[in-house]
């Protein structure tokens, strides 16, 4: 089945680049939480959608572009959860730093994920213990690799965030690097990066993906109690802060 989600991220991301190439301007509408869409994040949806029918039609969806009532969610044990477009802020500023999430959770787990990078063509997926990169052609493992001192990867769209900031001063020596989207999870999985501290806002679909990538590759993903993060159906869709470790 991973290799049915990995060809549906593709199918979703050259949906995404038709849009993202056109010449015409992008048509940005905002939702009720302010935050932006546009078509491209809508055709993307629809395409996953169609496809998780097909490949898997017991397993109920929770798309950002479509997310069921509470009721209907509340005893799910085994869904889909989706970020048709993660980084539309990147999309529209057009640095390509966005990403097409798909993830499997069970008992509040996410224990398949595939993050695909439509404008770099490179793909990463995950599966219990074993991740995978493709890229120019090539399927290669991943894994995660320490490094001194520590490269810090952090939010293209949130860097003035003053936890953050108090954060990095105490960290001791390290390097940043600013990436958007569900790819900084992708860096950690890889070796690119150590650590990825999140303070401000994200919600279940921006993370499930990336965690379940970075954590076949060997890395962990808690809240700052040292919790796992957890995926079980709740009201809300926000997450607490987190970080993604190889520590």
């Amino acid at each position: 089945m991973l290799q049915q989600i990995c060809q549906l991220a593709r199918e979703a991301g050259a949906a995404i680049m038709e849009i993202y190439q056109a010449e015409q301007p992008l048509q940005v509408e905002h939702k009720t939480d302010n935050s932006p869409v546009t078509a491209a994040d809508i055709a993307a949806h629809k395409i996953i959608k169609a496809g998780l029918s097909r490949i898997a039609p017991d397993i109920p969806l929770l798309s950002e572009e479509d997310p069921p009532a509470w009721e209907e969610r509340k005893a799910w044990r085994r869904y889909w959860l989706v970020d048709p477009l993660d980084g539309t802020k990147e999309f529209i500023r057009r640095n390509g730093e966005f990403t097409v999430n798909i993830a499997l959770i069970e008992e509040g787990a996410p224990v398949m994920g595939v993050v695909y990078v439509p404008v770099q063509n490179v793909l990463y997926s995950g599966q219990g213990r074993h991740a995978w990169k493709e890229a120019n052609g090539q399927v290669l493992p991943i894994k995660v690799i320490p490094a001194t001192p520590p490269i810090v990867v952090v939010s293209r769209s949130h860097r003035d965030d003053e936890e953050l900031k108090d954060y990095l001063a105490q960290l001791g020596i390290h390097n940043t690097l600013s990436v958007g989207s569900s790819l900084k999870f992708c860096m950690v999985a890889e070796g690119k990066a150590q650590l990825y501290p999140r303070f401000g806002p994200t919600n279940i679909w921006d993370t499930g993906a990336g965690h379940a990538v970075a954590m076949a590759a060997g890395a962990h993903v808690t809240d700052w109690e040292g919790k796992t993060l957890n995926y079980a159906p709740r009201e809300s869709f926000l997450n607490p802060g987190f970080r993604v470790t190889i520590f």
